[in-house]
């Protein structure tokens, strides 16, 4: 072996033990994923998983190629041999204890990525330094960054050490290079052992992260992913525009299901105006839309989970609406937040829509409530994701209460607790004169999981009191399953103080979740909850208003995100037009065709189209169609060639969406689609 050793160049060993260096972090920690976040319910086969490992170990020799081309092209140089020059030496052993901090920082941010959103990282994470004081605040209040650095800053010194220990031991040859033709051979061998490292695959392509996706159980390709080269991957990526030919070819299909009023291919018409016959003494309704963080379907009394986590939500379900086949279209405060907003989904990569200027400017059905003052109750700041500009641009005359406008204190880096923010709206409210539509987002059901001290008798379970599991009921921990049901507490508490108040006779209060988690979802769920990752998307859907709903029921359609105002608008019998991918839950006309439009912006750009027996997704560009049955035992079968028929319908309303969320997006402008009135 040292022979060996001794007959390779100083500056390649060199290259190669920092490489081997690099190659063994990287690995060690893709073991220590897998041990942290492998779901044992659903175990990978044995042979997938050491397929996994195989090819996790080809992203990561990428990586450590990359790292070493520095010490390669540049040790060339006499003062900088790390070999032959002591000042050399000093600064690649300087080079690679950054290396090795920056390879084991970015596996602990990707590991609290992936707790918190089930997604490796990648380049939507940028948009945290968007709100950098509050993400920070989070991740100070979450996690134990002080015990954490100290704990990198150590491993990264052993490791350093012990590589100047290792290297040490290579010792100057002289006169090892001889002839000038010998130096050529050496550099041309080096040159080929790096493409070959960067190509990694015997092919006319080379190696890339789409090869990390070669498995039908989704955390294969999770675990087989490497976070630096995905991070960098889906850095380059960018959104496309909307191609209008695409756009008419879907037309004809989606004025169709949109019940569009004036159906013009020239014009790309998507109106429908919907008006209603009123009394004069006729009162309109107030609105309250409360939209509840994290809120999954799974975690909730609505869903058959026996912890009875929300006995106040489920009392509100059994008096009015209830959809338990509501689907939001995206994980994501943000995203949600414009989708429900502007009744289009929001399908940028790297950012939010929200935060793309060119685009804020929406007609929302919030307008045409008229009559109407609007507010926006938010714990926090309303300054995040640009979520400010996107409601007050859009929502003439909005008051946006947030941290700073109450009296309440401030519990953690989400600001007031959620029971002070259904107080504190309550106290608003209550004295508005004349009808109002409010909008009030949670946000307490969130890592760190406070629980204020004042909470109205809130009982706090203990680990030392329960005789069972959380996590057999969808919950990772006890702390969690506290938030959850704070939350649902918070939700009863308020509803006595609008029961007190004079305007809860006239207002149809609407409930639903921003998004679920990505998590094991409990005995109680259907397999295809968890197995197809539904279960980010699926989320309870409430409607109750003792005036405005006399006959309460359960609505099993498929129902969307999107739908929520047009359905309000429905409900309160407010004259309304859409233009965008809404449609109204309680139109018996449209129940034939009822789609639900998802897309997951990590992992490849996937897109969905839910029905009420099946879900069909594919890529973004349309190719790898999958189909699967949701009542499936084994759901994540593809059952795409047992159905052509349905896979060629679905096939065609899931990209004749996609075309036309596209062009929506970027003309939606009030002024261009009502010109006459300047809407």
């Amino acid at each position: 072996m040292i022979a060996l050793t001794n007959k390779i160049p100083r500056l390649q060993l060199f290259a190669l033990c920092a490489a081997i260096l690099f190659v063994l972090i990287q690995t060690i920690l893709r073991g220590v994923f897998w041990i942290r976040f492998h779901n044992p319910l659903d175990p990978i086969d044995n042979t997938e998983l050491l397929r996994s490992f195989y090819l996790g170990l080809k992203y990561d020799m990428q990586v450590s190629v990359a790292l070493v081309i520095p010490i390669l092209l540049l040790g060339w140089i006499k003062p900088l041999h790390p070999v032959y020059s002591d000042s050399g030496r000093r600064l690649w052993l300087i080079y690679i204890m950054l290396a090795v901090a920056g390879l084991l920082s970015i596996f602990a941010t990707d590991f609290g990525h992936y707790a918190y959103l089930e997604q490796r990282l990648n380049a939507t994470a940028l948009r945290f330094l968007e709100n950098l004081a509050i993400s920070a605040t989070m991740v100070w209040q979450t996690y134990p960054v002080i015990s954490g650095s100290l704990l990198l800053i150590a491993i990264t010194a052993l490791l350093t050490w012990g590589f100047a220990r290792l290297t040490s031991k290579i010792t100057p040859i002289p006169g090892q290079y001889g002839r000038w033709y010998k130096k050529t051979g050496v550099v041309i061998i080096t040159i080929i052992v790096v493409f070959a490292g960067l190509y990694a695959k015997l092919s006319w392509y080379p190696f890339r992260w789409s090869d990390a996706f070669f498995s039908t159980h989704a955390f294969t390709g999770q675990l087989t992913t490497n976070p630096v080269l995905y991070f960098f991957n889906t850095l380059k990526n960018k959104d496309e525009t909307y191609n209008l030919d695409a756009t008419r070819d879907a037309y004809p299909l989606m004025s169709a299901y949109l019940a569009v009023d004036n159906p013009d291919i020239d014009k790309l018409d998507y109106k429908r105006s919907f008006t209603y016959n009123h009394d004069e003494d006729h009162t309109p309704a107030n609105v309250i839309i409360v939209i509840l963080e994290s809120f999954a379907s799974y975690k909730s009394g609505l869903s058959g989970n026996p912890l009875n986590s929300t006995p106040n939500l489920d009392r509100l379900a059994r008096e009015g609406y209830f959809f338990p086949n509501f689907y939001v279209t995206q994980t994501g405060t943000a995203r949600s937040m414009w989708t429900f907003l502007t009744g289009i989904p929001d399908i940028e990569l790297n950012k939010t829509s929200s935060r793309n200027p060119l685009i804020v400017d929406q007609h929302t059905i919030v307008k045409d409530f008229k009559d109407h003052q609007k507010f926006y109750f938010l714990g926090g700041s309303a300054s995040w994701a640009n979520i400010r500009g996107l409601f007050a641009n859009n929502i003439p005359g909005l008051k946006i209460f947030e941290e700073g406008s109450y009296e309440s204190p401030r519990v953690d880096v989400w600001g007031i607790s959620d029971l002070s923010l259904f107080q504190e709206a309550n106290n608003v409210l209550k004295n508005v004169d004349g009808p109002f539509f409010a909008v009030i987002q949670t946000s307490g059901n969130h890592r760190p999981y406070t629980i204020p001290e004042d909470n109205n008798d809130f009982e706090i379970l203990r680990e030392e009191d329960i005789n069972f599991s959380v996590t057999d009921y969808g919950f990772a921990s006890v702390e969690e399953l506290n938030s959850f049901r704070f939350m649902d507490h918070s939700i009863g508490e308020f509803m006595k103080l609008a029961e007190e108040a004079s305007y809860s006779d006239n207002t149809l209060f609407v409930f639903f979740g921003d998004h679920g988690i990505h998590a094991q979802t409990g005995r109680h769920s259907p397999a295809s909850e968890e197995q197809l990752r539904i279960s980010g998307l699926r989320v309870p859907l409430v409607m109750y208003g003792k005036g405005l709903i006399t006959e309460p029921g359960i609505f099993n359609k498929v129902a969307s995100q999107v739908d929520v105002l047009s359905t309000v608008a429905s409900i309160t019998q407010t004259d309304y037009t859409d233009t965008t991918m809404g449609r109204d839950l309680l139109n018996t006309k449209l129940d034939e065709k009822r789609y639900a439009f998802t897309i997951e912006h990590g992992g490849g750009r996937v897109i969905g189209l839910l029905s009420d027996e099946y879900y069909l997704q594919m890529k973004y560009d349309g190719s790898n169609i999958k189909l699967n049955r949701l009542d499936s035992e084994t759901p994540r079968d593809d059952i795409s060639a047992q159905h052509p028929e349905i896979v060629e319908e679905m096939s065609r309303y899931l990209g004749a969406m996609r075309d036309t969320i596209k062009y929506m997006r970027e003309n939606n402008k009030p002024e261009d689609l009502f010109p006459a009135n300047n809407q």
